[in-house]
C-alpha cells in the first residue's frame, strides 16, 4: 500500500515532469518562431519518427527531420508564428505525451500570408535527465466530402 509520503512524492514528480515538458514545448515553439534550427533540433532524439501534415508519410531520424525543417523555414520571409493552445500533458516516469492545438503561420517569400490551426502530439522520453521528442505527429482535419484539408477551422 502506498504511503502518504509516496503519494506526495509521486504528485511532486508528476508536476515536475509536466513543467519540464511544458518548458520543452515552449522552447520548441520559440525556436520555430526564430527559425533557430540548432535550438529546435536539440529537442528531438536522433531516432525521432515525425509524421507531418505534408508528404511523405514519415520522416525518420534527426538528420532527415532537420532537412525538412530547413525547407519549411526557407519558405518564410521571417519567423513562423506559433501559438500553442489547449496543451495537455500526461507523464509517468521517463515517458510523457503532450497534445495541443497550434496556430501557425507567417509570410511566405512570395508574399502570401498563411495561417492555420494544426493538431500536434509529441511523445517524449527522458534520458540522462533530459526530455527529448521521440515521435511527433502534426495533422489537419480533412473534410471527408471533398477530401481536402479543413484549414479554416478555429478552436
Amino acid at each position: 500500500m502506498e504511503t502518504c509520503r509516496q503519494r506526495v512524492g509521486n504528485y511532486r514528480d508528476k508536476r515536475m515532469n509536466e513543467s519540464e515538458i511544458r518548458t520543452l514545448v515552449d522552447s520548441r515553439s520559440e525556436a520555430i518562431r526564430m527559425k533557430d534550427i540548432d535550438r529546435l533540433m536539440s529537442h528531438y532524439s536522433s531516432d525521432v519518427v515525425y509524421f507531418d501534415a505534408v508528404p511523405p508519410l514519415q520522416y525518420v531520424g534527426s538528420a532527415v527531420l532537420r532537412d525538412r525543417f530547413l525547407q519549411w523555414f526557407d519558405a518564410y520571409k521571417r519567423g513562423i508564428g506559433q501559438d500553442v493552445r489547449d496543451l495537455k500533458i500526461v507523464a509517468s516516469g521517463d515517458i510523457a505525451v503532450a497534445f495541443m492545438l497550434i496556430r501557425t503561420g507567417g509570410t511566405l517569400k512570395n508574399g502570401r500570408e498563411l495561417e492555420s490551426w494544426v493538431r500536434a502530439t509529441s511523445c517524449c522520453r527522458r534520458s540522462n535527465l533530459t526530455w527529448l521528442i521521440t515521435h511527433e505527429h502534426v495533422s489537419v482535419p480533412v473534410d471527408p466530402s471533398s477530401g481536402r484539408a479543413a484549414i479554416g477551422l478555429v478552436p
